[in-house]
């Protein structure tokens, strides 16, 4: 046996433990940060080859381990902007160098110029959503994602392209002799309703349409709608005649049998300095009811500020105009990894793909294995505060002992050298 070799195996079992002490005491400082991953150590033997009878120690090694895929207890809190993720997944961030990063660290604020940033200075990541549509995610990679800002200082109006709009007419409406396509004072009509839409520039513009049954068959009867631009209206006791011909008239066919409709939608209506509306009007019937309105819808708004934005539980991301209209203008998603305790660790509650960790799989919340998104809610430490003293305190003990070991290996020494003396 070596007394040198008693001596190093010594300092190897206090390097090992002050190695523990670092993390317990990294684990300590940051059991209040959100997001933060423990960091644990462990150790493994190194054993040196001995021979003749002789022992020669070794000493130990330490490797130092991330519970990464470890939860955190979620809190809630009173900001729509605060995120928490429920399961597998990290939110994607981008530092100032523009390199994408994965967190847990779902504190975001906006900064003066409407960027979401965290509190490490790491800008969210989202993918744009344009007219309605939402973009998908490559499935192994960040392409397409983009700095979420929630600055929208300046009115923005958005024409109307598409309207939906079901009802109910009576089945025994009797048919007029003069038809509302005529466009005569004697015009008459079996029901009648408006819709409001939205030219290129955001004006409201009030469409009247009028449903009359036309023709009554054994099997079907025939319906014309026809559909006006409400201010060129008259303005006696009737609207007609209009000061235009109707913008659209179309038939409809309804089942006599059982009420449905047959033919005819969607109506392509020209909406004056708008767009070429589709409405359609696939689910409307004819029953023994008075007429009524089942669906109706639109989109488009007139010109509006963004006062808010807020955040729905699949990861959109909505802009709240002052006319109380919504619009999604960002879809967040999600990032995971097959071995999520294998990612680098780096500065700011945030980690790098490493070859270890696999390669990135991303998606929206809830799809795919990836976890739910909690809106107004953070994600803890998981860095609990009485193991860490625990472990401490076993530390301490082993660190004393090793030392003992070491000074007896000097002493020894000591008594060695004396011998020739």
């Amino acid at each position: 046996m070596s007394l040198f070799g008693v001596m190093r195996t010594g300092v190897s079992g206090m390097n090992a433990q002050a190695s523990k002490l670092g993390t317990v005491a990294d684990n300590i400082a940051n059991a209040s940060t959100t997001g933060y991953k423990k960091a644990q150590t462990e150790f493994q033997s190194l054993v040196v080859n001995s021979g003749g009878g002789s022992y020669s120690s070794g000493g130990v090694e330490a490797k130092t381990l991330y519970n990464i895929s470890q939860q955190g207890t979620l809190s809630f809190t009173t900001s729509g902007l605060d995120l928490a993720i429920d399961g597998n997944g990290f939110f994607v961030v981008e530092g100032q160098d523009g390199q994408p990063v994965l967190t847990r660290a779902g504190k975001f604020v906006k900064t003066n110029n409407g960027e979401l940033i965290n509190t490490a200075g790491y800008y969210l990541q989202g993918l744009p959503v344009t007219d309605g549509n939402v973009p998908a995610p490559a499935a192994n990679g960040l392409g397409g994602m983009e700095r979420v800002n929630v600055s929208q200082n300046q009115l923005e109006a958005t024409e109307t392209t598409q309207a939906t709009l079901w009802a109910n007419v009576r089945e025994d409406a009797a048919i007029p002799a003069t038809l509302p396509s005529a466009n005569v004072a004697a015009s008459a009509f079996s029901a009648k309703t408006s819709l409001v839409v939205y030219d290129n520039l955001g004006n409201e513009v009030t469409l009247d349409i009028y449903y009359t049954k036309t023709a009554d068959t054994a099997t079907d009867s025939t319906w014309e709608v026809s559909v006006f631009d409400a201010s060129t209206a008259s303005a006696g006791a009737t609207p007609f005649p209009y000061g235009a011909g109707p913008l659209v008239t179309s038939p409809l066919t309804f089942s006599r049998t059982d009420g449905s409709l047959t033919a005819g939608g969607p109506i392509s209506i020209p909406v004056p300095n708008g767009a070429t509306i589709p409405l359609d009007v696939s689910n409307s019937t004819m029953l023994a009811e008075d007429f009524t309105i089942t669906e109706v819808d639109t989109n488009g708004n007139a010109p509006a500020s963004v006062e808010d934005v807020a955040f729905g539980d699949d990861g959109t991301l909505f802009a709240l105009y002052s006319n109380g209209d919504r619009r999604a203008i960002y879809k967040i998603p999600l990032a995971d990894v097959a071995a999520p305790d294998k990612l680098l660790p780096v500065s700011g509650n945030v980690f790098r793909v490493t070859n270890e960790s696999g390669d990135l799989q991303v998606g929206f919340p809830g799809e795919a294995g990836l976890g739910d998104l909690t809106v107004g809610a953070l994600e803890g430490s998981n860095a609990d505060i009485g193991t860490e003293l625990t472990a401490m305190i076993e530390s301490q003990r082993s660190y004393s002992a090793n030392s003992k070991s070491f000074k007896a290996g000097s002493d020894l020494l000591q008594e060695l050298v004396n011998l020739v003396r």
